[in-house]
C-alpha cells in the first residue's frame, strides 16, 4: 500500500517505456494486452506519434485468451503483421494480465522468429515498473542482437545511450547534447534512441566510449563494455561548466578505459533546494547548478536507479509517504508541476516538467536546460 498515491501521478509504465526506446528504430513492437493500453502510450507517452510513424501494436488480448492461455492466436496474430509489414525485428513487451498468466515472453519470440526469420526477442515487462526499466531492457536487446562485433575504433568516438522523449521530450535538448559533443571535438556514432537508424547503432562497437544521459541507457552501456571493452561517463552536459566537465570524463575515460560518473566530484551537496525526478539527469542539473550558480541542492530520486549513481546525501524516495517526508525541511523545490501538491506552504517551486510524469500537459514548458541552464530561475 505504501506504492499507493493520492496527490501525486504515477511515472510511465515499463511497457511504454519499451515502445519509446525502439520507436524510430524499424522494428515492430508488440505490447500483449487488452485493448486500450496504446491510445494511453501513443496520446500521453509519445510525443513523436503525430509526426512519424513507427509499428506499435496491441494484441487486444481477450479475457477468455487470458484464461486459456491462448498462445498460439498471439504468434499468429504477430507473424501474420509481420509477414505484411516486413518490421527489421519483432519486440513483445509484457502488461499486468500476462504477468499474471505467466506468459513466456522470450519462448514465443523464438518460435515467431523461427516462423519469420525476424529477428524478434519478448522483454518481461509487466506494467508494475516504470518507463526507465522497460527502456532499459529494450536497449539491452538492441545491444545484443544488432550491434556488429570485430569493426576498428573511430577515434574520439561517442555514442549516446538513455535518449527518449520520457525523459528529454522533443524540444531540442537532444541536438543540443549533440552540438556540445561535436563542438569538444567529439564524432557522434549513434543516439540511442533518437535520431539515430537501427543501421548506425549497428555500429556503436566501433565508438571509443559512450555517454549514458539517463538511467535506461546504464545497462546498454555495460552490455557494450562487456561486448567491445567500451568505458562509458554518466552524465548529461548541462551548462557550459558542467559540460566541460562531461568532456574532460570522456577524455579520460577514452585515455584509461575505466568508465566514470561525470558528477561525482559534486562538492556542494546537501541544502534546501532539491530536486525531483531521474537519477541522472537530476544529478547532473545538480552539479551544473553547484557549478554556475553555488547552490546547495540534494536529489530526490523517485523511480529506480542504482545506489552509486546517487552522492552522498540524495535519497532514493519511490512512495508519496518518503517523498513527503523528504520535502518537509526544503526551502525550494525543482520539479514536475504535479509534485506543487506536496510541497510545504511558504517553500519556492521551480516547474520543471517531465514528460514521463505528466505527460502532454506540460509539454510546452519543458525546457532545454542542456543550452541553457539560466531557464531554472
Amino acid at each position: 500500500m505504501k506504492q499507493t498515491s493520492a496527490f501525486i501521478s504515477t511515472y510511465t509504465a515499463d511497457v511504454s517505456g519499451v515502445c519509446s526506446a525502439l520507436y524510430e528504430l524499424g522494428g515492430m513492437t508488440v505490447m500483449h494486452d487488452a485493448s486500450g493500453c496504446n491510445s494511453t502510450y501513443n496520446t500521453h507517452d509519445e510525443p513523436r506519434w503525430y509526426d512519424m510513424d513507427s509499428m506499435v501494436y496491441i494484441t487486444g488480448l481477450s479475457e477468455m485468451e487470458a484464461i486459456m492461455g491462448d498462445d498460439e492466436k498471439l504468434i499468429q496474430d504477430v507473424v501474420s503483421a509481420a509477414n505484411d509489414l516486413h518490421p527489421k525485428f519483432i519486440a513483445i513487451a509484457g502488461t499486468p494480465i500476462p504477468m499474471m498468466i505467466g506468459t513466456d515472453f522470450r519462448a514465443i519470440a523464438e518460435l515467431i522468429e523461427n516462423q519469420t526469420g525476424i529477428p524478434s526477442f519478448g522483454i518481461q515487462t509487466n506494467g508494475m515498473h516504470s518507463y526507465l526499466c522497460g527502456s532499459g531492457q529494450a536497449f539491452v536487446e538492441i545491444a545484443k542482437r544488432f550491434t556488429t562485433a570485430g569493426i576498428p575504433k573511430r577515434t574520439k568516438s561517442v555514442n549516446v545511450l538513455g535518449a527518449t522523449p520520457l525523459d528529454y521530450s522533443v524540444n531540442g535538448s537532444i541536438d543540443s547534447i549533440r552540438i556540445r559533443l561535436t563542438e569538444a571535438g567529439f564524432q557522434v556514432l549513434s543516439v540511442w534512441a533518437m535520431g539515430s537508424t537501427l543501421e548506425e547503432i549497428k555500429q556503436a562497437g566501433s565508438a571509443e566510449v559512450n555517454l549514458v544521459v539517463s538511467y535506461s541507457g546504464l545497462a546498454a552501456a555495460k552490455e557494450l563494455q562487456r561486448k567491445f571493452g567500451t568505458p562509458y561517463v554518466v552524465g548529461v552536459p548541462m551548462g557550459d561548466q558542467f559540460a566541460a566537465v562531461v568532456m574532460k570524463a570522456l577524455d579520460r575515460a577514452i585515455d584509461t578505459g575505466k568508465s566514470q560518473t561525470a558528477y561525482d566530484k559534486r562538492t556542494i551537496c546537501g541544502g534546501g533546494t532539491v530536486i525531483i525526478g531521474e537519477s541522472i539527469y537530476s544529478e547532473s542539473l545538480a552539479a551544473a547548478l553547484a557549478l554556475e550558480r553555488k547552490i546547495k541542492v540534494r536529489v530526490l530520486c523517485p523511480l529506480e536507479t542504482e545506489s552509486d549513481l546517487l552522492l552522498s546525501g540524495d535519497i532514493q524516495a519511490e512512495d508519496e509517504d518518503s517523498l513527503m517526508l523528504h520535502l518537509q525541511n526544503a526551502e525550494t523545490v525543482i520539479a514536475d508541476p504535479i509534485y506543487r501538491r506536496i510541497i510545504q506552504p511558504g517553500a519556492r517551486f521551480i516547474s520543471l516538467p517531465h514528460e514521463a510524469f505528466s505527460g502532454r500537459i506540460y509539454r510546452k514548458d519543458i525546457p532545454d536546460l542542456v543550452n541553457n541552464i539560466d531557464m531554472i530561475k
